[in-house]
């Protein structure tokens, strides 16, 4: 195959609309959060991720498993961690079995906050996906996106 392969174009143009796709996703969403909530994109899913965890063994992300899920250096993570720190919607803690494991938890300010931005994120999203299905270029992911939602195991 080469890059002049006709499989290789369509292949490039598909990665086009998915990068096209996210970035009026992700415009959407980090607008109407900064508007309603003073959080951006990457703040809010941070707060979600670490919401999600649960306490007891097993039950907390490392810092490099916290990296991965919200697509960070491990670098960028930590900044981010301490600015959300620092505003007192996370708290670090030593892992009690292993003093190398700095694990990071959401404050009640923190829960309140994501508790309060996911109806604004959640319709930020829905209007960005309502938009994009419009366009004929990028209307097949949406469809795409909405198959997956809907075969999705109920969380």
């Amino acid at each position: 195959m080469t890059a002049t392969d006709p499989a290789m174009t369509a292949l490039a143009h598909s990665w086009s609309a998915l990068s096209l796709l996210h970035g009026r996703i992700e415009g959407k969403v980090e607008r109407a959060l900064q508007s309603a909530h003073r959080l951006s994109a990457r703040e809010y899913s941070l707060l979600d991720v670490l919401g999600r965890q649960h306490d007891g063994e097993g039950g907390h992300l490392q810092m490099r498993q916290v990296a991965d899920s919200v697509v960070l250096s491990q670098s960028a993570t930590t900044r981010l961690v301490t600015r959300l720190e620092e505003r007192g919607l996370l708290s670090r803690y030593l892992c009690p079995t292993d003093r190398r494991g700095i694990y990071t938890d959401v404050t009640d300010a923190g829960r309140q906050l994501l508790e309060d931005a996911r109806p604004t994120h959640n319709a930020a999203l829905r209007e960005a996906l309502d938009q994009a299905g419009d366009d004929p270029v990028l209307a097949p992911l949406v469809r795409a996106l909405e198959q997956l939602q809907s075969s999705a195991p109920s969380a």
